[in-house]
């Protein structure tokens, strides 16, 4: 049986016309249909092509499918088509040239010069030299939506989801409610536990919880889970007092505390701007790094980084060295740490003896970092297979924090719930070693909070 990776549902053999956009997201894209047949529109080729040389995953992307196409090639002409796969019920797979379109009949909104409209075109062309089902396949919501007004069905790729909607993403906490005695016995220290009978969803480690009065909703304690065979915990750490870091919420009081568990190896933060993520995981590994108590001391260093938007070559028409076209996107990492420093010197003298580093991401995908705290803002840009590059570099004693707002995405091959930022959520919410949290208030201003929800 066939899984579907697009939207809708399945039903006899279809053509699948897959657009620049999902090979550049999926290079494997083509082996996740199954028996149905896949047209390559040689315009998607000559896409494909000017992104081989970009040192990011869009790049890896490209040239993995090049290389693919490369080796396709010895099952027989990719003008006539090929067997996908070894499996006698493959699908195949052809590239069609522009010489498909001269019998083609376009509609009057077509503009041949846009890229877009000849892979549309072409999809008008296999249509219509054959009977089945013809469907493009775009990650592009402006391509679907021009394909729909022309009577040609489009879909979404979604084989990267790991949820269907950002309002399904596992948010790291839980209110609970229970007896009014069972809060006085919290408070007092005896063992609480939670059996699995108790409830009617699945707990997960690390998942923070606010335990409520069922007679006294004003009632409450805030707790953290580990398993169903150990008593829930108590919340140890709710400020950050080196830097003058107080918890203003229970989604605050959660993450510091994750922030500063060292058995905690792995934290993910979301939330809208102003919600505090950023500074709060800067502040903590500061405070884990050159703290004024060196037995809290755990890492050797604070590195800081985040992805570079836009990405490709468009840096490199900014004037200067490296470091100062790097300048505008670290800005606001340098903004958090000054604010917290105090001054521009203390922040320059740590950055000197080495024990303070903010780099751009592209740097940090290449090293091997051991006894580190690293921060990686703005998450959400990067791709499940940058997220993962990121995660296999971390060597021994290192903690890694992810934040990011999943609303505010900048990279145009992943969107809500195909970033990175949510894929490694979902995927490390089961481990003993990761904890989550998402944050559903802001506290930079009332405006700034205000802004968030209205504009």
């Amino acid at each position: 049986m066939l899984t579907s990776y697009v939207n809708g549902p399945l039903s006899k053999k279809k053509n699948y016309v897959l657009d620049t956009s999902v090979y550049l997201t999926d290079a494997n894209s083509i082996f996740k249909f199954g028996e149905n047949d896949i047209y390559i529109p040689l315009k998607v080729l000559e896409e494909i092509d000017k992104h081989k040389t970009r040192q990011d995953s869009v790049g890896t992307n490209a040239r993995q499918l090049i290389r693919t196409l490369d080796a396709l090639r010895d099952r027989g002409s990719l003008e006539t088509g090929v067997p996908i796969d070894d499996n006698k019920n493959s699908g195949t797979l052809r590239v069609l040239s522009y010489s498909c379109l001269k019998d083609i009949i376009f509609p009057p909104d077509l503009d041949i010069r846009i890229p877009d409209h000849v892979i549309i075109a072409t999809a008008l062309a296999v249509r219509a030299i054959n009977n089945n089902k013809t469907i493009i396949v775009s990650r592009d919501i402006n391509m679907r939506v021009i394909c729909d007004s022309i009577g040609l069905e489009a879909q979404d790729y979604i084989s990267e989801e790991v949820v269907n909607s950002s309002d399904e993403l596992y948010t790291g906490f839980i209110i609970h409610a229970v007896d009014e005695q069972i809060i006085d016995q919290f408070y007092d220290g005896e063992d609480i536990f939670i059996d699995k009978e108790e409830i009617d969803e699945i707990w997960f480690p690390n998942q923070y919880i606010m335990l409520v009065s069922n007679s006294n909703e004003k009632k409450s304690a805030l707790a953290k889970f580990e398993n169903h065979l150990r008593p829930l915990g108590k919340v140890l750490h709710k400020q950050i007092p080196d830097w003058n870091i107080s918890a203003r919420n229970k989604e605050q009081a959660f993450a510091i505390d994750m922030l500063m568990d060292p058995n905690i190896k792995i934290v993910s933060l979301i939330g809208r701007a102003g919600s505090g993520k950023t500074l709060m995981a800067i502040a903590s590994g500061l405070q884990q790094t050159i703290g004024l108590r060196a037995e809290n001391n755990h890492y050797d260093r604070l590195i800081v980084s985040r992805p570079i938007q836009p990405l490709g070559k468009d840096i490199g028409f900014l004037p200067g060295t490296m470091e100062e076209k790097m300048l505008p996107w670290l800005m606001p990492i340098q903004d958090n740490l000054k604010f917290l420093m105090g001054d521009k010197t203390s922040l320059e003298m740590y950055m000197d003896k080495g024990k303070i580093e903010i780099e751009a991401l592209t740097y940090i995908r290449g090293r091997s970092i051991a006894n580190a705290f690293i921060i990686i803002d703005e998450a959400q840009n990067l791709t499940k297979h940058e997220i993962k590059t990121i995660i296999t570099r971390i060597g021994e004693g290192t903690k890694i924090i992810l934040t990011g707002d999943v609303e505010q995405i900048d990279n145009v091959y992943v969107n809500e719930t195909s970033n990175g930022l949510v894929h490694a959520v979902e995927k490390f919410k089961e481990y003993a070693i990761a904890g989550h949290m998402t944050f559903r208030k802001g506290e930079r201003s009332e405006l700034a909070t205000l802004a968030s929800k209205i504009l």
